[in-house]
């Protein structure tokens, strides 16, 4: 990422600003999906919103809601069992 941001332009000083902000971001993206199993469907659509920075995220959201539902309702071999054969 440093390489990155020399990349744009930007001077050390200001990289290490652009460091702090990013890490900062970081933490509130994953302190956002760490409640998302005990969050309602509202605010798993606002999580959605503003992690892709937009204001469409309901179909994301719902997608994902649903999605976390069918892989709890699944075993791992339910997903496998066509890529590796049972002896």
């Amino acid at each position: 990422m440093e390489l990155s941001i020399r990349e744009i332009g930007y001077g050390d000083a200001s990289i290490n600003k652009k460091m702090k902000e990013y890490v900062n971001q970081f933490h509130s993206i994953i302190a956002d999906i760490e409640c998302w199993n005990f969050a309602n469907l509202e605010k798993k659509k606002q999580i959605i919103k503003s992690l892709l920075n937009t204001s469409n995220g309901d179909d994301l959201g719902i997608y994902f809601d649903q999605f976390s539902v069918k892989l709890k309702n699944n075993t791992l071999n339910y997903y496998i069992k066509s890529v590796i054969k049972p002896k």
